[in-house]
């Protein structure tokens, strides 16, 4: 029994750092190449295995998409669970937090448009399927545990109803996001009606969510 036991062991490992490889390829080619530009051989290739690997482990692309994209939105919700308690959020004063976490959503929207783009589509297109409701329970937890870091500030918020004033001023953020960022339109068309760069975008988002909630965007 040992002896199989020394065998086994490294082929496990060999076939999770496969697979490992297999759903960071198709996260990167996702973003790169769209829904429809993320094939079995592409993903394949770039993970530097065969078209053969990846179907041993997946039944086809789209189990494979759905287990990378789930991949995604645990360790984003993962990151948001360890990074900050309420309480640490407490020791921040609003209008700075509300600066550091619009700051680093505009930075990271820029940087992965693309991928997010590509998993709305891909999510959106099995709408009511039981990877779209699981997809739906991470982004609503995630959503709810940044909910919570704010209004770890609740007595600073004059809004009548704290909580429905920071949950739709957050998603006001996320919409904006998406519209300006993730899917934009022709800027030229829009000229001198949209903040011209991502440093304005953030003041103006921080100034509108703070606003909402009664609460002065400057800092003290």
């Amino acid at each position: 029994m040992p002896k199989a036991k020394k065998t086994l062991e490294p082929q496990q490992e060999r076939s999770r750092e496969s697979e490992r490889k297999l759903l960071k390829a198709a996260a990167e080619v996702l973003g790169q190449h769209g829904v429809d530009g993320a094939t079995i051989p592409r993903i394949a290739r770039h993970a530097g295995l065969t078209p053969g690997a990846v179907y041993r482990r997946f039944r086809d692309k789209d189990e494979l998409l759905e287990t990378a994209i789930l991949g995604i939105l645990e360790r984003q919700d993962e990151r948001t669970k360890v990074g900050l308690a309420p309480k640490a959020a407490a020791q921040i004063p609003l209008p700075v937090f509300t600066e550091q976490i619009v700051g680093s959503m505009v930075i990271s929207y820029r940087a992965n448009a693309a991928l997010l783009r590509a998993m709305r589509q891909f999510v959106q297109g099995r709408a009511h399927s039981e990877f779209w409701k699981k997809a739906s329970v991470l982004e609503i937890r995630t959503f709810r545990r940044i909910i919570e870091l704010f209004l770890s500030h609740r007595g600073e918020i004059k809004h009548p109803q704290p909580k429905m004033a920071v949950s739709f001023a957050f998603m006001m953020v996320i919409s904006t996001l998406f519209d300006l960022v993730v899917l934009p339109q022709d800027p030229s068309l829009y000229k001198g009606l949209w903040p011209q760069d991502d440093r304005a975008l953030k003041e103006e988002l921080v100034r509108a969510f703070l606003n909402y909630l009664g609460v002065s965007s400057k800092r003290e």
